[in-house]
This record gives structure tokens, C-alpha cells and sequence, in this order.
């Protein structure tokens, strides 16, 4: 009887201490607005690494222009780079339209010449956009034959079967995601000048309305689904609902991660505590300890009795 006791008072404590872990993880990333799974997916490899790096965020449309060049040709890549800046401009444009759409309809009025001052701010982000890649032409160039020869080497036997090989193309597509990232953020820091010259003859409060014009992303979305996932399942973990149900969302969510680190890869990062993790929740997931320290003891009486489905609220307390 004692060491009954004394087991259910420490499967509860692991019950509570691995909600704490997922609800201040998922409550730490709600209150911080700029964090982000940007590094967890970049950091991707293996089976899930394209399904994970599809929502990374993109400046301009680098995917169909700069990253699909099948040719190192130099007028090809400048060709493919003009697209590129053709495809920011744009986006520049439709943010511009965006933000006075939304300023007019909370009644603000166009300062004098406010088209002629915005379009005077595009032209001339785009003429620091044409000379930073002017600049960056030979380094393009270049970008684009190593990306072709990695595609190439991708494709062959021995990049899935020699070791060496693998740590090889592993290391070239980390080298060629941060001169992509280079690039991309020097566009961002003139996307971001210039929404500074838009905002320096707008108010403090037109400038927070106006920030709601940018629309949300994929990635972000997914980001929040994932934030409250995971300070949800925390809680509940914490307070015993629902036990078996969360503690099975936690294992869901920790195998998502290990899936993106597969241990048989050398690139693969270590995931030994989210493995320990995952079978601390499946202890819980095949106990009833919510019942024991928790709400579950009251709630799944009525959930056994008012359950349309008796097969699925038959837990045992």
C-alpha cells in the first residue's frame, strides 16, 4: 500500500513537472513577438527537412526566380536576379496600398502629396535594391553554379549511401542557406527603410494601425497553433485534464521534433531529452494520474456517464 502511494506521488510529480516544462516553453514564445521556429527548421534534415523549410519565410519570390535557375549563365542569374527585384517592388507596392487602405478606413486623411512621397520612397528603395545586387552580381553567379551542382549531387547514389558524401552536401546546403539569408535580410533592411520613410509623417497611432497591414504569414500562423499547443497541453498537464489526451499531444508534438533529426543521419542534432520526454508521457498517457492530484478525479465520472462515446470515456480511475 505504502509503495503504491509513494509511486502515484511520483508519476504525479512527473506529471506536473513535464506540464510546467511544455506550459512556460509554449508561455515564453507567446510573449516573446519576436521568436520564432526559423532556426528549427533550417535545422532540418532528413525525410521531413522539405516539408518543414516550405514555410520559411521568403523575401520576394526567391523560389521561382534566383533559386530555380538552371543555368550559372551571367546573364541568365542577372535576368533571374531583375526578377527578383521585380518581385519586392511589388510586394513593396501592394504593402504600401495595404496600409493607406487600412489608415483611410479608420478616417485618417492623405498628408499633401502623400502618392507622390510614397512612390518617391519605392523608386528610390529600388535603386538601393539594383545596386546592392549589381554588387552582389559575381557572388550570384556563383550562388547559382554551386546550387546547381548540389542539386546534381543530390541526385546521386552517393549522396545517400557514402557518409563522407552526406556530411558533404549537408554542409553546402547550410553554406548556400546563409548566403541566401544574407541577401535576403540586406532586401528586408531596405523593406524596412523604407516603411520608416512612410511612417515619418504619420502620428504614433497611425503608425500602429498601419502595422496591421502587414498580413500574416504561414510560418506565423503555425508558430501560434504551436505556442498555445504547447502552453495548453502544459496546463492541463499541470492541473490534470484531460491527462491521457494531452499527455498523448505531447508525444505527438516531441516525435514531430525528433522526426526533423533523424538519429541515423550524421547532421542530425541530439534529441536525447525529448526521447526521455516522450516516454515520461507515455508513462502518463497509460496511467490514470489525473484522477489522482487533479481535476480529472471529478471530471471523468461525468465524461464515463454523458459521453456519447462510452468506448473512448471508459478510463479507470
Amino acid at each position: 500500500m505504502r509503495t503504491a502511494v509513494v509511486v502515484t506521488a511520483a508519476l504525479t510529480f512527473l506529471r506536473i513537472v513535464i506540464g510546467l516544462h511544455f506550459f512556460l516553453e509554449g508561455s515564453s514564445h507567446l510573449r516573446d513577438p519576436s521568436w520564432s521556429s526559423v532556426g528549427f527548421r533550417k535545422a532540418a534534415v532528413g525525410p521531413l527537412s522539405s516539408f518543414l523549410k516550405a514555410d520559411l519565410p521568403e523575401t520576394g519570390d526567391w523560389k521561382n526566380t534566383l533559386g530555380k535557375v538552371q543555368d550559372a549563365d551571367p546573364v541568365l542569374v542577372a535576368n533571374a536576379a531583375e526578377s527578383w527585384r521585380s518581385s519586392l517592388v511589388e510586394q513593396w507596392k501592394k504593402l504600401g496600398a495595404r496600409r493607406e487602405n487600412v489608415l483611410r478606413a479608420s478616417g485618417w486623411t492623405p498628408p499633401e502629396k502623400w502618392s507622390d512621397t510614397s512612390s518617391a520612397a519605392i523608386d528610390a528603395a529600388d535603386k538601393k535594391l539594383t545596386a546592392m545586387l549589381d554588387y552582389a552580381q559575381p557572388d550570384l553567379v556563383d550562388y547559382c553554379r554551386e546550387t546547381i551542382r548540389l542539386r546534381e549531387t543530390e541526385k546521386s547514389a552517393m549522396a545517400r549511401d557514402v557518409p563522407f558524401m552526406r556530411d558533404r552536401v549537408s554542409t553546402k546546403q547550410r553554406e548556400l542557406a546563409v548566403q541566401k539569408t544574407g541577401w535576403m535580410e540586406e532586401a528586408d533592411a531596405v523593406g524596412r527603410e523604407l516603411v520608416s520613410t512612410w511612417n515619418e509623417k504619420l502620428s504614433a497611432q497611425d503608425r500602429r494601425r498601419a502595422a496591421t497591414a502587414v498580413q500574416p504569414t504561414r510560418l506565423w500562423k503555425a508558430d501560434q497553433f504551436v505556442s498555445w499547443s504547447l502552453t495548453t497541453i502544459g496546463a492541463c498537464l499541470v492541473i490534470g485534464v484531460l491527462t491521457k489526451f494531452n499527455a498523448m499531444g505531447g508525444v505527438f508534438f516531441l516525435l514531430s521534433v525528433v522526426a526533423s533529426q533523424p538519429f541515423w543521419l550524421p547532421a542530425a542534432q541530439s534529441t536525447y531529452e525529448q526521447w526521455v520526454e516522450i516516454a515520461g508521457l507515455l508513462v502518463l498517457a497509460s496511467a490514470p494520474l489525473g484522477a489522482w492530484a487533479g481535476i480529472d478525479a471529478f471530471l471523468m465520472p461525468i465524461l464515463q456517464k454523458y459521453c456519447p462515446m462510452k468506448m473512448c470515456c471508459n478510463a479507470k480511475k
